[in-house]
């Protein structure tokens, strides 16, 4: 558990990615001179039917366009990929960030060997952004698929198919919530209590956070959380933190890189 930061000091920042994520972004936080805590708001986890994710992969070739929502989509994927095989070359890659590129590059895929399609604004990775990326004439009567966890936003599917373009889906991992326990339930209450800047890379995380330190807390610490400062990637998780009612967002744009530059400016430390 960290120590509560003495006066003047630092707060500590709170990385709530994922841990198979979190801990990159955690260490280019520490640089900065911040102190820096782990704490997961989602947790992933393969499916059950492996079957059905493995079949469909060895379908590739029937696809125009394979979408990977995000960086744990590649990760599931190919982990159930034979080892050695190449990436088909006529079936186009859809990516949303930076974080997925990396992912793609550390399991042998980039430019050099596959079309890669991405939102060409880096302050603006998403699926809006993606779409005005991709040749939608040259899709128009293929088939595209998009791999994801067991729920996601329609708004690419839906766009796709007005296109013309047959669209299909495949749940390559879980996306659950972390439960309360002997050693996080404590880490919540003592950030909740002593202060903290919550770095929130998904609406869905929010509101994992806000979930938990009600149980953990109940109201009162929901007000001390609501109070707390927040640093979001995307405006529709800043919507999101203002329904909840969070009071200080701070929306700094997509990327680590603008994350990091909003956590090392004078008013944020």
């Amino acid at each position: 558990m960290p120590p509560l930061p003495e006066s003047g000091a630092a707060l500590p920042v709170v990385v709530t990615r994922p841990r198979q994520q979190a801990h990159a972004f955690a260490a280019s936080v520490q640089a900065l001179g911040r102190p820096v805590v782990v704490f997961p708001l989602l947790e992933i986890s393969a499916v059950e039917d492996v079957a059905t994710l493995q079949a469909m992969l060895a379908r590739l070739e029937e696809f125009a366009l394979v979408v990977f929502v995000s960086p744990n989509a590649i990760d599931a994927a190919f982990a159930q990929l034979p080892a050695g095989r190449p990436w088909p070359a006529k079936v186009a890659i859809g990516i949303v960030g930076e974080g997925s590129r990396l992912a793609l590059r550390a399991h042998g895929v980039d430019a050099a060997c596959a079309t890669l399609y991405g939102p060409q604004r880096a302050d603006k990775m998403d699926s809006e952004e993606l779409l005005k990326s991709l040749p939608l004439a040259q899709l128009r009567g293929q088939r595209a698929l998009i791999v994801r966890g067991q729920t996601g936003r329609d708004f690419l599917s839906e766009a796709l198919q007005q296109q013309g373009v047959t669209v299909e889906y495949l749940t390559a991992y879980r996306r659950t919530a972390p439960r309360l326990d002997a050693q996080n339930g404590p880490l919540l209450l003592d950030l909740l209590d002593g202060g903290a800047d919550w770095v929130i890379t998904s609406s869905e995380a929010l509101r994992n956070l806000v979930d938990l330190t009600r149980l953990a807390g109940g109201e009162e610490r929901v007000v001390k959380l609501q109070r707390q400062r927040i640093f979001v990637s995307h405006h529709r998780i800043a919507e999101t933190a203002r329904e909840q009612g969070f009071e200080r967002v701070v929306l700094t744009g997509s990327g680590d890189e603008r994350l990091l530059a909003a956590l090392a400016a004078p008013a944020a430390v």
